[in-house]
This record gives structure tokens, C-alpha cells and sequence, in this order.
């Protein structure tokens, strides 16, 4: 087990506790297969009727997936992302279909990865910490680990809208659009987690009982203007729907729009437009999996990491520069199914 994680059996509870502070607790295969195994090894075991998953040390829930990793393998030959992918996918999906009831406390950042490992558990908690975001189109990648699934399932067209701004939603937000199924102050997350464990087949009333009202959540007064704006399904007719439009929040969207990866963020309103039909999340899985083993490849994330993570200068030279230069053509090849022998399927 890496000490990246921290595996324990509290109570009747089995604890999985991310613990990589230094980077926010982003995942690393390793966590990946840690919270695999234990998810096995507490799958039949009757002492075990609830599991937890929160952070350790340190800010943060979970803050992504190792990108630099990533990047790295995709400027080479793309096996050791492509093994990452394949191995976080497989986590995400068992959490999914896990029997025993799940429990994801996402006090902190909690984006990318995180919203991967959060958002299959059966009880997801905000806190006033919380900041939910699947920011991935600002480097070149797209929201996976069940994203097309998770956002395409939002009300209206938030979904498209947090797909390509990468918004960060705070805790209030993140609950009030069904992302998280309680919102409990943070300080009265480790009663919660204790009584849990001593009555794991009480979690609801707990979490019920421990809430508060969280407040306003500001997003849905733009619900209007983002159904309106982000109607379509094409890149460059929201484009031409924001530039149409003269109001400040059309105008920062436009300007937010306009810093991320045109072929991504095609990519993405792909992903939820395919995403809201998908008859299982195996099938979502097996999809984004062919989508990443090639996007983490491509010149746009290899810059998006460059600009962002590596020199920091924030001005990635995105090829192609605008929407009308990604073709149909490009994105139906990125999309294209993977041969049986190399495709994702479940563990």
C-alpha cells in the first residue's frame, strides 16, 4: 500500500484517507490501486458496512490526477497514462457499482480526479471549503473520470457551461445542483464521521441532522443566460450566442472561453451530448478511455501543461487556435472506438 493513502477500519467503517498534501492530494496510480484493493478486500467483509473517503493532512479534498505524469508519458509513447487512465477508470467505476454504502467528504478542492472519486459515492458532503470544478479544458484535456456522465446530467445546461469555463462551483453551489447530497459546516465533519462509524445504518439521518442551510448559491441566478447562451452543441454557435450578447456575464464567459483549447472543448460538449444517452457507466467509461489514450497525445494538452503546470506563463498556443479549425473530421477520429483488445472494460 503507498503511503500516499491511509487504509484503516474504524468502528464498522473502512477509512480510505487521501494523504499527499504537498500536491493537494492528487491521485497517483498507486492511490489508485490502494483504494482498489480496499474496496476488494472490504467488499465481502461483513464488519465493514460503510466506507469513508476523505483527506488527510492538509487543504484540499483531491485536487486532480498527476498531470505532469501524464504529460510526460503522452510526449512519449502514452503507455504510462494510458495505465493510469485504466486503472483510475476501473476505481471510479467500482465505486459506482459498489454494494455497501459510500460516503466522499469533499471539504477542500475537490476537481478532476477528485470529482472522480467523489461524485460515484452513494452520500457525497460539501462543506463552505468546498471548490468543485472539472477545470481540464484550460490544459488541454477534457472533464473524464465520468464527467460526460455526471455534468451531462445537470440541470438544464449548466453541465456545458462547467464543462468549457472550468468554473469553480463553492460549496452552496455544489449542493444546491445535486453534486453533493448534504452540506455540513466543516467543523462538524469528524462527529460526523464518528458517528457514522459507530452506526453506519443510521448515515442519512446523521447527515441530516448535522446539516446546515448553505447559503446562497449565486451560479443559479445565471441559470437563465447559460441555458440561453450554451444551448447549443456547437462550439461556434455559442461562441456567436455570447458574442451576440452585450452583458457583463456573456462578456467574462466569452473572455474565459477564449483562453482554453478550441479542440477540447469540443471534445467535451461531444462527451455530454453522448454522455446524457449512455445506457451504463461502463459504457461511459469505455468511451472517455478511448477519448484520453488519444487526447493525452495531442499538441493541446502537451502545451496546456507546458503554459500552466511547467513555465507557468499562462499563454498555451493552442493548434488548432480557433473552434472553426477543429473539424468534425478531427473529433469523430479522437472519439473513434478502440480495438477490442485494447479497450477499457471492467475489473
Amino acid at each position: 500500500m503507498t503511503e500516499d493513502l491511509i487504509v484503516v477500519k474504524e468502528g464498522e467503517a473502512g477509512r480510505i484517507r487521501l494523504n499527499r498534501p504537498k500536491a493537494l492530494h492528487a491521485l497517483t496510480k498507486g492511490m489508485c490501486d490502494g483504494v482498489l484493493s480496499a474496496l476488494e478486500e472490504w467488499r465481502e467483509d461483513a464488519s465493514v458496512r460503510v466506507i469513508m473517503i476523505d483527506h488527510a493532512e492538509g487543504r484540499g479534498f483531491c485536487a486532480g490526477g498527476d498531470i505532469r505524469m501524464l504529460a510526460e508519458s503522452g510526449a512519449k509513447d502514452g503507455a504510462e497514462a494510458r495505465q493510469f487512465f485504466h486503472t483510475e477508470y476501473q476505481m471510479n467505476h467500482r465505486l459506482f457499482t459498489y454494494a455497501k454504502n459510500t460516503v466522499a467528504f469533499m471539504d477542500g478542492i475537490t476537481m478532476g480526479g477528485g470529482v472522480g472519486l467523489s461524485q460515484p459515492c452513494r452520500f457525497c458532503v460539501a462543506t463552505e471549503n468546498t471548490r468543485f470544478a472539472m477545470p481540464e479544458t484550460g490544459i488541454g484535456l477534457f472533464p473524464d473520470v465520468g464527467g460526460g456522465w455526471f455534468l451531462s446530467r445537470l440541470p438544464g445546461r449548466i453541465g456545458q457551461y462547467l464543462a468549457l469555463t472550468g468554473h469553480r462551483l463553492d460549496g452552496a453551489e455544489t449542493f444546491a445542483l445535486g453534486l453533493a447530497t448534504h452540506y455540513l459546516p466543516a467543523d462538524r465533519l469528524e462527529e460526523a464521521k464518528a458517528r457514522i462509524a459507530e452506526r453506519p445504518e443510521e448515515i442519512a439521518t446523521i447527515l441530516s441532522d448535522l446539516s446546515v442551510a448553505p447559503g446562497t448559491a449565486k451560479l443559479l441566478d445565471h441559470k437563465a443566460e447559460i441555458d440561453r447562451l450554451f444551448a447549443s452543441d456547437r462550439l461556434e454557435e455559442i461562441y456567436a450566442a455570447l458574442t451576440a450578447d452585450d452583458q457583463e456575464f456573456a462578456r467574462a464567459t466569452l473572455a474565459t472561453l477564449q483562453t482554453k483549447s478550441p479542440q477540447t472543448m469540443k471534445v467535451s460538449l461531444k462527451l455530454l451530448l453522448d454522455g446524457k444517452s449512455m445506457p451504463t457507466f461502463e459504457d461511459e467509461m469505455r468511451q472517455e478511455y478511448a477519448v484520453g489514450s488519444r487526447v493525452v497525445q495531442r499538441h493541446d494538452f502537451l502545451e496546456g501543461v507546458r503554459a500552466v503546470i511547467v513555465d507557468k506563463d499562462h499563454a498555451p498556443k493552442w493548434n488548432p487556435a480557433t473552434p472553426e479549425g477543429v473539424s468534425d473530421h478531427l473529433i469523430d477520429q479522437i472519439f473513434a472506438p478502440l480495438p477490442e483488445a485494447e479497450a477499457w472494460v471492467p475489473r
